[in-house]
């Protein structure tokens, strides 16, 4: 069943947890697996990270596909057991089972959105997603 009202989750109301095992992570959880259940949709977790100043996701794999979305600072990426350097504005798509780390590269946290989807054989087709305008009744209440 579908949530048919808008949750608003703010920064404000959000705190930074620790996560266990890893050098300086912390997180937010976006969306979780339940959340995403009431939306009608196959999600895992989206997570908002911040990797303090030598902070490290360390070497692991997962049994869904991560993708990753630098937000803020300088990291450097484990893949195929070569670290490489990337920055704010900079994606990595993860297969699952594949083993990977994310380690702060700066002087200053770094963050990232990291969004965990499930796979599989007989997932259905992806399309882009469709959009239906609506007359405009609500921007005389945006001032």
């Amino acid at each position: 069943m579908h949530t048919q009202e808008t949750e608003v989750l703010t920064a404000a109301d959000m705190t930074w947890e620790l996560m266990p095992n890893h050098i300086e992570l912390y997180h937010r959880e976006i969306v979780s697996a339940a959340q995403a259940d009431r939306l009608g949709i196959r999600m895992s977790s989206i997570l908002w990270e911040k990797l303090g100043v030598g902070g490290q996701v360390l070497p692991h794999h997962h049994d869904v596909v991560e993708i990753i979305h630098i937000t803020v600072g300088e990291v450097k990426l484990l893949c195929e057991g070569e670290w490489y350097s990337y920055r704010a504005g900079d994606t990595f798509h993860v297969p699952a089972g594949v083993v990977h780390s994310v380690a702060n590269a700066g002087d200053s946290p770094s963050e990232q959105i990291s969004i965990f989807v499930p796979s599989g054989p007989n997932v259905p087709a992806n399309h882009f997603f469709g959009t239906t305008l609506i007359e405009d009744v609500y921007s005389s209440k945006l001032k």
